[in-house]
């Protein structure tokens, strides 16, 4: 039996960063690429890019480098990105206003359905041509939508309520973007963005650069 080898969660955001460059180059018309190339356009190293890669598989030819397009095949595969995931944001206030507003999620292959609020004044608006639905209304949405993956949007205080009824409703993902931590079975994937927190790493490499 062979030992399943565990991919570190950096291997994954770095590939992601790839394809999302990959995509910029093909526009370009430019067919092949190499690991330098790649490493150079994204901020790496020549060798982490080829370790990334690595992890998958063997995709490029000695002296050649790597297709642009059916590399970036390759990693939309690995990163689920062949088929297209239906989406719920929850929180019709500022930080969701901003979210529905981002293209990158449709560009990528997330379709956001719907927006959640407990604002009945907000109910039966639209939000930037995204229906607004009743926080009690979720449950049925996710199930009869078959919704795979759920945003958080809304006040700390209430990001645990919202998480259990997205888990009740037997959703598969939670990207959370209320400051806190939720409590979740295992079999619920979770992926915090506190950007509170993304501000205080970003504040300790400057104040420590020249360390």
């Amino acid at each position: 039996m062979g030992v399943e080898i565990k991919i570190p969660e950096a291997t994954i955001s770095r590939i992601s960063v790839y394809s999302r460059y990959l995509v910029e180059v093909e526009r370009q018309g430019i067919v092949n690429i190499s690991s330098g190339e790649i490493a150079e356009g994204v901020g790496g190293t020549p060798a982490q890019v080829r370790k990334d890669l690595a992890y998958f598989g063997a995709f490029g030819t000695r002296g050649v480098g790597y297709n642009v397009r059916l590399l970036n095949q390759e990693i939309k595969e690995i990163l689920g990105l062949s088929r297209q995931w239906d989406v719920i944001l929850i929180g019709a206030g500022n930080l969701g206003s901003a979210l529905s507003q981002y293209r990158g999620f449709r560009e990528r292959g997330f379709n956001i359905l719907a927006v959640f609020d407990n604002d009945m004044n907000k109910v039966g608006l639209k939000l930037n041509g995204l229906p607004i639905y009743a926080i009690n209304q979720m449950a049925d949405f996710i199930r009869e939508n078959k919704v795979s993956i759920g945003i958080i949007a809304v006040p700390a205080d209430y990001a645990q309520d919202v998480a259990d009824i997205l888990i009740d409703s037997e959703i598969e993902g939670i990207l959370n973007f209320a400051p806190t931590v939720l409590t979740v079975p295992e079999e619920v994937i979770v992926r915090d963005v506190d950007l509170a927190v993304n501000l205080e790493v970003l504040t300790y490499n400057i104040e420590n650069k020249d360390v």
